[in-house]
This record gives C-alpha cells, sequence and structure tokens, in this order.
C-alpha cells in the first residue's frame, strides 16, 4: 500500500507507531480515539498501512496495542477490540486499553473485555499447535531418515532436509505463547485477592499450558537432533565440495598444465625470440596462479576441518591435502625450472647480441682507412683500439659464464610428469649455445688478428711520423747553425795562432753540421722505406728533403767561405808576424822585399773578400755579421797592415843609411 493513496487518513492519525517496544521486543501501536466518531474503515486502512512497514521478523514477535479511551464512549472501544480480533489477531500479542472516565459505572464490561482478549490468545495457540506439530512430525521424519542407509541417504533430495516453517520462529512463538499464558494465570490470582470482580482463567487456558511446554520440550530435543544432522550432513556436502575442487585441480595440472610445460623446451635464438618464449610462459604461469590461488583456498578450507578434530575423516583430509600439495608443489617447481632457464637464455642471448655489436664495431674500425695527423692521435687510436679489444674479451668470457649457467641448468633438468624424457630437445639447445660462443670465439680471433697488424701498421705510422718529425727538427737545427754560422761566426783573430783556433772550432763546427746533415737525410730515407711497407705515398717526397738540400747547400757555401778567409787570415798573419817579430839588432831584421809584397797583397786580397757577401746557390745572398763586426775585422787588418808598411819604411831608412854609409868610407879607402 502506497501512502499517497491514503494521505488524508494518515493526517488525522487514526493509529500510529511511536517507535517504542515492550519487553519481547515487540513494537507498540497506538489507537488514540476521540470524542468525534471514528470511522472504521478509515481506522482499518490505517492500520494495514502501519502493519505493512515493519519487517515480517518484527511481526513474528507480535505488537503491543494501546487503545486510549478515555476521550472515547465504551463502545467504541469495545467495537475497535472487535476490529483488532477481526483484522489482526495473529499480530497482536497484547492489547492495552486505557480505560474511559465512566468505566466504572458499567462493570459488566469488564469480563467481556478479557473474553475478547481471550479469543485473540486461542488463536494464537491453535496457531503454534498447528506449526509445532507439523513441524514436529517433518523434524522426527528428517531424522529418522538420517539413521537409514546410505543409500537412502543418497537417495533423499536437498528438499528435504529443510522443514516447512521455521524451527527458531516457531519456538519463539511458543515461548511467548507460554509466558503469555503464565502471565494471565499469575494476574488471575492476584485479582482474586484484591476484593474485586476476580478474573478466572479459562479451562481451556489451563489445559493449554502444559500442552504448549510438551510440545516446546519435543521440539527442542528433535529441533537440537535435526541441528546435528545438519552440521553432518554440511561436513559431509563440503568434504564432498572439497574433494570435487581438489581433483579438478590435480587433474587440470597433471594434464593441460603439464602439456603445457611439455610444448614449451626451447631457448630461442635471439633476443626477440627468448622474449617471445618469456611472454608465452607467463600466459601459462598466469593460468596456471587461477589454480594455484583455488589451491591455497582448499588448503585453509583443509586446515580448518582438521583443526576441528574429527577421527573418522582426519585420514581422508590428510591424504587429499598430500595429493593436493604434491601435485602443485610439482608443478609450481617446474614452472620456476622453465622460468630459470628461460632467464638465463635471455641473458645469454643479450650478452651474443651485445659481443656480436662490439665485434662488429671493432671489425668497422679495423677495416676503415687509417688517416691520422699525427703521433699522438695515432697513439689515442691505440688506445681506443685497446680499449675495444679488452672490452670485447670481456663480453666474451661473460657469455662463457652465461653459456656454462644455462648448460648446467639444462644438465639438471629433470623429466616432466609421466617421466617424459627432454634430452633430445636439449640436444638441440645445448647444440645451439656451443655454436653462438664458437662463432663468437672465432670472430674474436679473426678480431684480433686484425688488431695486431693494425697495430704493427699504427706503430709504424708511429715511426713514420717520429721520422719525418726528427727530420725536420734536423732541417731546423741546421738552418740555426747557418744562422750561427752567418751571425756569429766572423772573428778572423788577431795573431795567427787565435786565427788557427778559431779554424780547428770551424772545423768542428762543420762536422756538426755534417752529422746532422747526414742524420736528417737517413731519417728521410727511413720514411721512404716505412712508406712503401705502409703502401703510401712517400711522404719525405714534399718540402722536407728540398729544404734540407737547401740549406746543407747553403751552410757548405758558407763554411767555405768561412774557411778559406781564416786560411787567408792564417797566411797573413803569417807573415805579417815574421816580419813583425822582435830582434835585438837591426841588421838581423832585414826582410825581403817579396815578404813586404806578400803580407800586402794577402791583406788587400782579404780585405776584399770581407766586403764581399756569400752568395748561396739560389742566388740570393747574405753577409757574415753586421757592417760594424765587418768594419771592426776590417780595422784589425789594417792595424796589421800599418805596422808592417812602418817596419818597411824603418827597414828603407835603415838600408838607405846604410848605403850612405857605404859610400863614405869607400874614399877613404881610396
Amino acid at each position: 500500500m502506497e501512502a499517497f493513496k491514503i494521505l488524508p487518513v494518515l493526517k488525522k492519525k487514526l493509529a500510529f507507531l511511536s517507535g517504542g517496544k515492550d519487553r519481547r521486543s515487540g513494537l507498540i501501536l497506538t489507537i488514540p480515539l476521540c470524542t468525534e466518531q471514528t470511522s472504521m474503515e478509515e481506522l482499518s486502512a490505517t492500520l494495514d498501512y502501519l502493519l505493512s512497514i515493519p519487517s515480517e521478523k518484527c511481526k513474528a514477535r507480535g505488537f503491543t496495542v494501546i487503545v486510549d479511551g478515555r476521550k472515547s464512549q465504551w463502545n467504541i472501544v469495545k467495537t475497535v477490540v472487535l476490529m483488532l480480533q477481526n483484522v489482526i489477531p495473529a499480530e497482536v500479542s497484547l492489547v492495552c486499553v486505557v480505560k474511559p472516565d465512566e468505566f466504572w459505572d458499567k462493570k459488566v464490561t469488564h469480563f467481556c473485555f478479557w473474553k475478547e482478549k481471550d479469543r485473540l490468545g486461542f488463536e494464537v495457540f491453535e496457531k503454534f499447535t498447528k506449526e509445532s506439530t507439523s513441524l514436529l512430525d517433518e523434524l522426527i521424519v528428517i531424522n529418522e531418515n538420517e539413521k537409514g542407509s546410505q543409500a537412502e541417504k543418497d537417495r533423499s533430495s536437498e528438499s528435504n532436509i529443510l522443514p516447512s516453517f521455521d524451527p527458531e520462529t516457531v519456538l519463539q512463538t511458543g515461548h511467548e505463547l507460554l509466558s503469555e499464558l503464565q502471565q494471565r494465570r499469575f494476574n488471575g490470582s492476584e485479582g482474586g485477592g484484591g476484593g474485586g470482580t476476580a478474573w478466572s482463567p479459562m479451562d481451556d487456558e489451563l489445559l493449554a499450558q502444559p500442552q504448549v511446554m510438551k510440545l516446546l520440550d519435543s521440539l527442542r530435543e528433535q529441533y537440537t537432533k535435526y541441528q546435528e544432522v545438519c552440521r553432518q550432513r554440511s561436513k559431509r556436502s563440503q568434504l564432498e565440495e572439497i574433494q570435487t575442487k581438489v581433483m579438478q585441480v590435480v587433474n587440470w595440472l597433471e594434464g593441460p598444465g603439464t602439456e603445457q610445460l611439455r610444448t614449451q623446451w626451447g631457448i630461442g635464438d635471439s633476443i626477440r625470440a627468448s622474449q617471445a618464449l618469456q611472454q608465452k610462459h607467463e600466459e601459462i604461469e598466469s593460468q596456471h596462479s587461477e589454480w594455484f590461488a583455488v589451491y591455497v583456498e582448499l588448503n585453509q578450507q583443509i586446515a580448518a576441518l582438521l583443526s576441528a578434530g574429527d577421527e573418522e575423516d582426519l585420514m581422508e583430509l590428510k591424504g587429499l591435502q598430500q595429493q593436493l600439495s604434491d601435485a602443485c608443489y610439482r608443478q609450481a617447481s617446474q614452472l620456476e625450472f622453465r622460468q630459470n632457464i628461460l632467464q638465463s637464455a635471455h641473458e645469454f642471448h643479450m650478452t651474443a647480441q651485445d659481443l656480436s655489436q662490439q665485434l662488429d664495431g671493432l671489425l668497422g674500425m679495423l677495416c676503415a682507412d687509417v688517416a691520422p695527423a699525427d703521433g699522438a692521435a695515432i697513439q689515442q687510436t691505440l688506445k681506443h683500439l685497446e680499449e675495444k679489444l679488452k672490452s670485447v674479451e670481456g663480453a666474451l668470457q661473460s657469455l662463457r659464464e652465461k653459456g656454462q649457467v644455462l648448460l648446467d641448468q639444462m644438465s639438471t633438468q629433470t623429466s616432466f610428469s609421466y617421466g617424459k624424457d627432454v634430452s633430445i630437445e636439449n640436444k638441440e639447445n645445448i647444440d645451439h649455445i656451443h655454436s653462438v660462443m664458437e662463432d663468437m670465439q672465432l670472430r674474436k680471433q679473426r678480431c684480433e688478428d686484425m688488431v695486431d697488424v693494425r697495430r704493427l701498421k699504427m706503430l709504424q705510422m708511429v715511426q713514420l711520423f717520429k721520422c719525418e718529425e726528427d727530420a725536420s727538427q734536423a732541417v731546423e737545427w741546421l738552418g740555426e747553425l747557418l744562422d750561427a754560422l752567418l751571425k756569429t761566426h766572423i772573428r778572423l783573430g788577431d795573431d795567427s795562432q787565435e786565427t788557427k783556433v778559431l779554424l780547428e772550432k770551424h772545423k768542428k763546427f762543420v762536422d756538426v753540421a755534417q752529422s746532422t746533415y747526414d742524420y736528417g737525410r737517413q731519417l728521410l730515407q727511413a720514411t721512404v722505406v716505412l712508406c712503401q711497407s705502409l703502401r703510401c705515398t712517400t711522404r719525405s717526397s714534399g718540402d722536407t728533403l728540398p729544404r734540407l738540400n737547401r740549406v746543407w747547400k747553403q751552410f757548405t757555401v758558407t763554411s767555405d767561405e768561412r774557411q778559406h778567409r781564416l786560411e787567408m787570415a792564417i797566411a797573413f798573419h803569417t807573415a805579417a808576424e815574421k816580419i813583425l817579430r822582435e830582434s835585438p839588432e837591426l841588421a838581423e831584421l832585414m826582410v825581403d822585399v817579396e815578404a813586404y809584397e806578400e803580407v800586402e797583397t794577402v791583406g788587400k786580397g782579404l780585405l776584399d773578400r770581407l766586403t764581399v757577401p756569400v752568395i748561396f746557390p739560389d742566388g740570393s745572398e747574405q753577409f757574415f755579421g753586421s757592417p760594424g763586426d765587418m768594419a771592426s775585422s776590417a780595422e784589425s787588418i789594417r792595424e796589421r797592415m800599418k805596422l808592417v808598411e812602418e817596419k818597411r819604411f824603418l827597414q828603407e831608412e835603415a838600408e838607405q843609411r846604410l848605403d850612405e854609409e857605404a859610400l863614405e868610407a869607400g874614399p877613404r879607402e881610396s
């Protein structure tokens, strides 16, 4: 019934549920009667709506109805009570009437009120008797059938174990009825002692109380047996369900689960293939995990049943538990072993791919043309090459270790369920692993051989650069010697002895330049040989050899000129010293005219040579020292020539005096 349909009636508040409860937890229904005429139809509709609100469980406890008749006439109160008896006799457990003011004026109606109330209680008694008797018969049948043979138990259907009425509800109703009967009897005895008009229980009520007690005792006894029957059947049903699920798990693991693992034995030949196998294995593990979850649940259920301690089921439960655990652990170990092999295979393929890439990079580096700019670049390239080779060696060693780990795992691999031999499949995997490691070893050996050739070539190139560098250095040294010869080797000496010393130093200086030139020539010849060995163009055919030859020719011309000047200076000083040497007697100092002429000729020739520049083969010219240095040397020669000239003049004067003395002595003798 929907409230909006009778909303005007509900607003009159002819009856209401206050929310309170009696001592039996029953709801309290209040009917406030007023002085105005109350419509029974509206009151009936209000009661129907209010009684549709509580749940069935609440209704089963019964209602306590309070009829407030203080503001109404007694005939209306009586009509309301009769309506309760006709409309809701089963739901009403107690009716309380608040008496009107003129209640004591009509004492005869007091008995009639209790009579109406007794009729309500009698209908509850009849209902309880009917339900309890029917329930008792059903429980007896169920309990007796449980004692029959196992075949009869198997034939009994699921519906036979469910009675028509709820035993808990029927027992509660009986207890409430018995309590009501006992309360009425107690109230009756109290009323008799009060001196007023006493209420006496009817004969039916006196007979109903022991009947209710007997039914309750029988119900409790049969219900206890029924509960044990239900417990045994529930345990047996749970055991059968567990056994069925255990066999489902075991059959799947030993059937489709094992078959899935049988078909997965390869390790792949690349990273992509091993990843695909790992993905497939994860799918297999995902399927197994669902069954393993069932295993965990079943194991908990079995452990709970074992803790109950039923001796008759212990052996069967332990057997199921052991069978389930063996199948799951065996399959889990096979999954883990397969996962470990796939992981090792993936690492092996990753290492093999990394090593292959390193070998390809090293091979590409070895096949590329080498065109370093200098020796430092070659040294850097050699260092990089050695690092690459060392990295390859480390990767190959890692590949051997991972391959051995994988081989050891496969050598310890056990047969799958039902004793399948996997040696044939493993042989293909083992051959593949050995093939990969041997191929990598051969590739690494070839690269090592090429590295040795490249290393030799690099060392030759280092030697070539060194020779070219040293040859260029020889050219620089020779140029420095030439520069020193022109700028610092300018003195001619003040006497013959000093000039001879300068000449000896000059010869040693020339020897040093000669060895430098020879060293440069040898280095350039070595570069020619190295270039021929390296099959490259002769690098010394550039400007190093022409520069060396050009500087050497310039040095040769300069050194020859220097030597000629020193030799002329020695001749000049020797002749001059012969004339100018000191003597105690003038007669002994007479020198031939040729000696004076020689000094003069050599001196003039030397002075003329000092003014002449050194002319190189390419036509360029270069003077020894600065003009001041040349003037100083010339001045020294002129001073010596002046002394010789003075000596000659003195000698001529001496000779003239001697001639004059001889002429004078001649006449005297005659």
